[in-house]
């Protein structure tokens, strides 16, 4: 199987549509979403840096928690949004309680159209994953403003270890599952954008021009 590539649309296809999670007459009339009681992991590739397929617990992953990304350029710390998104916060604490994201990189930096900063892979390239994949969820009237902690995704339901930081309000399609708010660090988020990228993947987006290296990321029970 080819290795699929995580992102977000470029700057110029912010408006097409990228596989809504509800069709008109559902997102007319939402109704409540209950928090699963069991989540689906499933083996996939590419599976870098594997660390084995998470187990999920329900019990665990309604226990709320913050992370902490202490990185080259700063500290960040979100809120994990357990009661909205348990399947992938707990992915989220599984990576990190086994040092996944250590001395990974974030490795995408966009400043036209869309705003963010994307980590997760530990390859590095686009391209890398755990070694498994889960659905999208909490996509139902899903916005990003300025602090919203998300997954990259190749298309529906691929959610793996790769994930994106908005540090400016941005307009998206509600197909990236938002799973953390950014409680502390949003102006370390803002001093790496101010920087801006190399323009590698196209102008406004690229590698950024301050190496945002993940030293660790610390899971705290509060």
């Amino acid at each position: 199987m080819k290795r699929k590539h995580w992102a977000l649309p470029l700057a110029a296809a912010v408006a097409l549509p990228l596989g809504l999670a509800t069709t008109e007459a559902e997102a007319a009339t939402p109704a409540p979403t209950p928090a699963p009681t069991a989540c689906s992991y499933t083996p996939a590739v590419p599976a870098d840096n594997f660390k084995g397929i998470p187990v999920f617990d329900p019990v665990r992953a309604a226990k709320p928690y913050h992370a902490t990304l202490r990185t080259s350029q700063g500290a960040i710390t979100f809120q994990a949004l357990t009661d909205k998104a348990p399947c992938t916060t707990f992915s989220f604490r599984f990576l990190a309680e086994h040092s996944y994201f250590n001395r990974t990189h974030c490795h995408r930096l966009t400043t036209k159209g869309i705003y963010v900063l994307q980590c997760g892979d530990p390859t590095g390239t686009g391209s890398g994953g755990p070694g498994y994949s889960f659905p999208d969820e909490n996509l139902t009237g899903a916005t990003y403003p300025a602090g919203t902690v998300a997954m990259a995704n190749a298309g529906p339901n691929t959610n793996g270890s790769q994930f994106f930081f908005v540090w400016k309000d941005t307009k998206l399609s509600p197909a990236y599952t938002p799973f953390g708010r950014v409680t502390a660090g949003l102006d370390v988020l803002q001093k790496i954008a101010a920087a801006g990228e190399d323009d590698q993947n196209n102008p406004g987006d690229g590698y950024p021009t301050l190496p945002v290296n993940i030293h660790q990321v610390r899971i705290t029970n509060r």
